[in-house]
């Protein structure tokens, strides 16, 4: 897999949490903890995302 595709995918998978929190957000009986952790997995792609954006510069640089 390209770096490319892998960040690609990367970014459909936080648009996913992205949507997945807004609809446990939306819900009354929400639970704290399951929003925490689909934040902590949201952040992580986020630097997950940016480290293959810096690489990927990176690599152009060279």
């Amino acid at each position: 897999m390209s770096i490319q595709s892998h960040l690609v995918e990367l970014e459909r998978r936080h648009q996913a949490l992205e949507r997945e929190i807004h609809g446990e957000q939306i819900h009354p009986s929400a639970s704290d903890v399951k929003l925490r952790e689909l934040k902590r997995k949201k952040l992580h792609l986020k630097q997950e995302i940016e480290k293959l954006k810096i690489q990927t510069v990176s690599s152009a640089l060279h």
